[in-house]
């Protein structure tokens, strides 16, 4: 059986990139990241805020306590990490940022918060202030 990424992925790759629904007119790409500890190839969908050249991405896991394992797993990528845009997969550098330990962790988190409606709805659910990433396609 299907997971529910397992579907918005499919369906991303079907629809040349585009969801609709609860995705509509979102821009949303998949990350591929190797895991840390298993060394399996994992593919992530992520809503991706437009953010002049780049993405903000958001380790919300829709409000739950702890950071989805991608984050952990892409603050240990040595290297470009592979997404998919639309149509195209593409080389990108990223950057994992945090709250309390980055500076610009608060303008980026507002970029991603200001993009997606249910950022509100995460943060009430959890005391958790949720990394973000940066996606800069090569």
């Amino acid at each position: 059986m299907a997971s529910f990424n397992d579907t918005v992925i499919e369906t991303f790759r079907t629809n040349d990139g585009v969801l609709g629904g609860h995705w509509e007119g979102k821009t949303t790409l998949l990350l591929h990241v190797r895991g840390r500890k298993s060394g399996k190839q994992f593919v992530h969908p992520l809503v991706a805020a437009p953010y002049g050249d780049s993405y903000v991405v958001c380790g919300s896991a829709g409000g739950t306590p702890h950071d989805p394992q991608w984050i952990a797993n892409l603050e240990a990528v040595d290297g470009p990490v592979t997404v998919e845009l639309g149509t195209d997969t593409v080389q990108a550098d990223s950057r994992v940022v945090r709250p309390g330990r980055d500076d610009d962790w608060d303008r980026l988190y507002g970029v991603w918060r200001a993009y997606w409606p249910d950022a509100a709805e995460y943060e009430k659910k959890t005391d958790r202030r949720f990394p973000v990433a940066v996606i800069s396609v090569r």
